[in-house]
């Protein structure tokens, strides 16, 4: 790599942009070394580190382990050891005692609790607010249809235990919904009243399911998969249910179907769209996992829409378009969900779908910041946890005083709970006659590659994901396959290339 005197250097692994002549040995946010980063353009102090730690980097959902050897399984996503690389010689940034003010943050999720951890890291003697409205401790909301199956405990879904924010002088208010929040003196106001009075303000609000406007939504036995109360109120009322309507045919709603068919209840799921996970997939792909889903006793029905919920009191049927009446005494929807920035809206910063943030993830007032499902990033609202917890490490080092660059990571997405193995990433439909596709397809899996100018874009792996984390680095650091592509190969010379 050459020297530039006025060079930006962006990390290909999450995003973080770096503003010196050099890029750093290490990226502060993901441990990504000095030879995945890419050139830029203009000037930044540098940050300076100290001390070393021993980090694990579980290569399918981004979480992060401290400690001697990686743990047997993921906590986040249920990955095996294998899938952990470490990221050695990954630094901690020196602690600035000399950096004071009161930090406030609205939202208790991973971007929430990320920025937490990076400002205190940097600062001893910033005031921190957490202010989250749920009245739990904050938790992985990733884990919340494992929870549902009883793959995990509830304490294991906690991010950090009680104390954590004892030690780190962090001051956790839960049960905590803001009502307002003003520019114009620096206050958020709660809804019984209390105000918090703040230096720099991070919007991490997150969002909320959507649930459409049909007649019969609000009846008893309706419900989202969105919160840990959620979880709780399906635990109960499942107990009680002969037929569990879901509907949307997304990565939640199969979630929740397998987390539910050991139930040995009769359970549907409805996709307005003509296959499964559209966004995730490809056709042959959800072709497989429909045949896979129905075998473990799941109905489908694909190409319907839901018309209206019956029943007087509580749910008794879904009433689809057709004129076709589903019996249901549980209604789960899994129909995606809406930013909360309606008080950003209405005190008037930009918002779009999300806030509007630039590359530092300031909002349009200079004292704001938003990371997460809140914030609105060069036109895409993420919606991912792993995009969440960079965003929210990124926010939080810029709100101490930090100039770091956020250049936006690509989507991957993991199924759990239904006892298949899926991975998919980035473009993995071609955009035009310039992409090259290697597909393998069997009885029981699935590959496809999609390149384009000598990269790997984009994948899908159904039934074996060994290579999943190699074809997530291979993608994020944007490795060359120029030789490959060259010579004859078939789909498992691949495969073999990109096993970690």
């Amino acid at each position: 790599m050459s020297e530039n005197n006025n060079g930006v250097w962006h990390c290909t692994v999450c995003g973080y942009i770096h503003r010196e002549k050099e890029p750093p040995a290490e990226c502060p946010v993901c441990g990504a070394p000095k030879k995945l980063f890419e050139l830029f353009s203009e000037p930044l102090d540098s940050v300076k580190t100290k001390g070393k730690s021993n980090y694990w980097r579980c290569m399918v959902c981004n979480h992060d382990h401290v400690g001697d050897i990686p743990p047997d399984k993921c906590r986040v996503c249920g990955s095996s050891s294998k899938e952990f690389e470490q990221i050695t010689g990954l630094q901690e940034k020196e602690v600035d005692s000399r950096q004071s003010g009161n930090i406030v943050i609205i939202g208790g999720g991973i971007a929430g609790v990320s920025a937490v951890e990076s400002i205190r890291k940097i600062s001893d003697n910033v005031k921190i607010t957490l202010l989250s409205k749920e009245n739990f401790l904050p938790y992985y909301r990733l884990n919340l249809s494992r929870l549902l199956a009883g793959e995990v405990e509830q304490d294991s879904i906690f991010i950090h235990p009680e104390n954590w924010y004892l030690e780190n002088r962090v001051d956790l208010f839960m049960g905590a919904e803001v009502s307002d929040f003003s520019t114009d003196n620096n206050e958020v106001t709660l809804t019984d009243g209390t105000t918090h009075l703040y230096d720099k303000l991070i919007l991490t609000a997150g969002s909320h399911a959507f649930m459409p406007p049909l007649p019969g939504i609000q009846l008893e036995g309706v419900t989202p998969l969105r919160t840990l109360s959620d979880v709780n109120y399906i635990k109960g009322a499942v107990e009680h249910a002969n037929s569990v309507v879901i509907v949307g045919g997304g990565i939640l709603g199969l979630e929740i179907a397998g987390a539910l068919v050991h139930n040995k209840k009769n359970i549907t799921v409805l996709e307005h769209f003509d296959y499964l996970m559209p966004r995730q997939l490809n056709k042959k792909a959800a072709l497989l996992l429909e045949s896979y889903i129905s075998n473990l006793g799941i109905n489908l029905k694909t190409k319907v829409s839901v018309k209206e919920l019956a029943g007087d009191e509580r749910v008794a049927g879904v009433v689809l378009n057709s004129g076709e009446t589903l019996p249901a005494d549980l209604v789960i929807f899994s129909t995606g969900v809406r930013s909360n920035s309606y008080l950003a809206k209405i005190t008037g910063l930009n918002v779009n779908q999300g806030v509007i943030v630039n590359d530092y993830l300031k909002t349009s007032n200079e004292d704001i910041f938003a990371a997460g499902d809140i914030a609105e990033h060069r036109g895409v609202s993420y919606g991912l946890w792993n995009a969440a917890q960079y965003q929210g490490s990124i926010a939080g080092m810029n709100a101490v005083g930090q100039q770091v660059g956020f250049g936006g990571i690509p989507r991957s997405n993991t199924l759990k709970v239904l006892g298949v193995d899926l991975f998919s990433i980035g473009k993995f439909a071609p955009e035009d006659g310039s992409y090259l596709v290697f597909e393998e397809k069997s009885e029981q899996e699935y590959v496809c590659f999609v390149f384009h100018d000598s990269h790997l874009v984009g994948a899908i792996l159904y039934g074996e994901t060994v290579c999943s984390a190699g074809v997530k680095k291979a993608i994020e650091s944007k490795k060359d396959f120029s030789k490959l592509l060259k010579n004859k190969f078939v789909v498992k010379d691949i495969c073999a290339l990109l096993k970690l």
